[in-house]
């Protein structure tokens, strides 16, 4: 465990493993990369596995106030200067993804490979998104409980949570609760924009849309990747947190873009 301080925050990194180093940044929620990249982190193997804590998570400190997509890309990028002589490739899930999209826009240099999984470029405009994440917010000072319940009816796929059945989907419920710091993430969410950024990418970009997401529908991973030139796409039949649903494809995936000469 380390940090690095970035503008008022203490920003929390670990990083396990050896050889090029990988990334991962994380999405919505309090409880940070340990949440998000706990189980699939270790799969990366051959590689040097850097998972930051962005502010709003309980393990990084700052004053509170709003955050915005260009502060968090900050945080990565000084976590990338620490553990790093060079470019990494770089991966960012849902609110992670702009922020990743942001880092490699503001900083080509530091960025060799760019995947962005389940994300989107723009919240104001799509009702959906916009919605949703008012819903959240309201929840999440309200009904922490039903706040839990939307967030993971909403994360994985009908599928999925028939398949594991009701206890295992009741243990999900509290995974994702209405913390302080988990609701300045949504206050992000409702505020995202990146489409000036996106033209400015340099990086190889793989974009990874779920065809099962109900938080972040796959049209957004498609106008991602339609924004970005040159970049790749790949659809999992999944829901958002597609590396839970579909963890050996996903690897797979990844892996072998990053790996690619």
């Amino acid at each position: 465990m380390a940090t690095v301080t970035v503008a008022d925050a203490q920003v929390h990194y670990e990083r396990t493993g050896s050889g090029p180093v990988l990334v991962l940044v994380h999405g919505t929620g309090s409880s940070g990369a340990e949440l998000t990249w706990g189980r699939t982190a270790p799969r990366f193997t051959g590689r040097t596995v850097v998972t930051p804590d962005l502010s709003g998570t309980d393990r990084t400190t700052d004053d509170g106030g709003p955050l915005t997509v260009e502060g968090l890309a900050a945080q990565v990028i000084a976590v990338v200067e620490e553990v790093a002589d060079g470019p990494v490739d770089l991966l960012g899930f849902s609110m992670g993804s702009p922020v990743a999209a942001a880092v490699a826009a503001l900083r080509p240099d530091l960025v060799r490979r760019l995947v962005l999984v389940a994300g989107w470029a723009h919240t104001d405009g799509d009702e959906y998104l916009r919605n949703l994440f008012t819903l959240w917010k309201n929840l999440g000072v309200s009904d922490a409980a039903s706040f839990g319940r939307s967030a993971a009816m909403t994360g994985f796929s009908r599928g999925f949570l028939n398949a594991i059945g009701r206890a295992e989907v009741e243990a999900l419920i509290p995974n994702l609760p209405p913390t302080p710091g988990t609701l300045r993430h949504v206050d992000l969410d409702l505020r995202i924009d990146v489409r000036a950024l996106l033209p400015r990418i340099e990086a190889e970009t793989l974009v990874i849309g779920c065809t099962e997401d109900a938080t972040v529908p796959v049209e957004n991973s498609r106008v991602l990747h339609a924004s970005i030139a040159g970049s790749s796409y790949a659809e999992i039949d999944a829901g958002h947190v597609v590396f839970f649903e579909k963890e050996d494809e996903f690897v797979k995936l990844v892996a072998e873009f990053v790996d690619a000469a």
